[in-house]
């Protein structure tokens, strides 16, 4: 199955060219931002070596809905989509920080929580929970970029502002926007049948100097779910929950013994066992948006998107 993995465009108008782990962003004239979702599948902070079939495709069209779904109630920089692939908007001044809210304890809080660590970020974890269990109340875990390096590292609110990262009256608007959002997606899950556990929202500054909502929004990258359906008695008897996320690749990779540390190699991925990634997005997808999922031509994903992206610009 053809997947792209990797993009070298020469746009109209096109300045400079960023990559990311699984999207590249390519800054064109009129402060334009055009997005490119690539089938790369980054797991750990490190990229895996093969690409997932329509991953890109999924991504992009959940995050365009998305974006479409919550613009009532915080703005975005999202202009158009012309390829199942591409995204294109308004340039932003991105914010150095990713806005992570947790309505339940699972993944890397409750990998956190077992260490015995009852704060993470500078908030507060009740003691007695269980992996899973809801918290009284959402939290928000801010993340940052490492200095040295790509990975995350947790932080405070108090020491972002300490350390100048955001101003606080720009930092109370990404609090507020982060808690309206994961509101609104709370919603839009329960009504799939669903339940939002947590997900990252990053932010920028437009020339203007509005704050907006960039990159993707709950998509199954940035965000877990669980299916509703049957949460309470697996909680009761201990059982790990039915979920729909990223998170099933990263137990595969921790089962067969890479986390991302040093020394570590990532484990061979079969054709057969790359399928099933590619399937579990499928229906991640159809569950959260509620639409079949209409697989894009794959013939040649490159030719698409290039013939597609012109036809854009030469109309805009």
């Amino acid at each position: 199955m053809n997947t792209i993995i990797d993009t070298n465009f020469n746009f109209p108008g096109q300045k400079s060219v960023y990559k990311g782990k699984v999207r590249e962003v390519y800054t064109l004239a009129n402060n334009q931002l055009l997005m490119i979702a690539t089938d790369r599948l980054s797991a750990f902070d490190v990229v895996m070596p093969k690409g997932i079939p329509f991953k890109g495709q999924i991504l992009n069209q959940i995050a365009t809905k998305m974006m479409q779904d919550t613009e009532d109630l915080v703005p975005n920089w999202l202009t158009a989509t012309p390829d199942p692939n591409v995204a294109v908007g308004e340039a932003c001044e991105p914010f150095k920080v990713e806005m992570v809210i947790r309505g339940y304890m699972s993944g890397h809080a409750a990998r956190e929580y077992k260490t015995g660590k009852r704060m993470l970020c500078g908030v507060a974890m009740p003691d007695g929970m269980k992996e899973n269990d809801k918290f009284p109340q959402p939290i928000i875990t801010p993340a940052t970029k490492a200095e040295m390096g790509d990975h995350d590292e947790d932080i405070s609110r108090a020491e972002i502002l300490n350390r100048g990262i955001v101003s606080e009256e720009d930092y109370v608007v990404l609090e507020d926007y982060t808690k309206k959002l994961f509101k609104r997606g709370t919603e839009i899950a329960a009504s799939r049948g669903l339940i939002l556990v947590d997900t990252k929202y990053e932010f920028g500054k437009t020339k203007a100097g509005k704050i907006v909502l960039i990159d993707e929004i709950h998509t199954p990258d940035s965000s877990r779910y669980f299916y509703a359906d049957g949460y309470e008695e697996r909680q009761q008897k201990g059982e790990a929950q039915k979920q729909l996320s990223k998170e099933f690749v990263r137990q595969w990779l921790i089962q067969n013994g890479f986390q991302g540390l040093e020394g570590q190699k990532v484990p061979f991925m079969s054709d057969d066992y790359i399928a099933t990634v590619s399937e579990r997005y499928i229906e991640l997808y159809e569950n959260i948006t509620g639409e079949t999922f209409v697989k894009g031509d794959v013939a040649n994903i490159e030719a698409r998107i290039e013939k597609n992206v012109i036809s854009y610009l030469d109309k805009n």
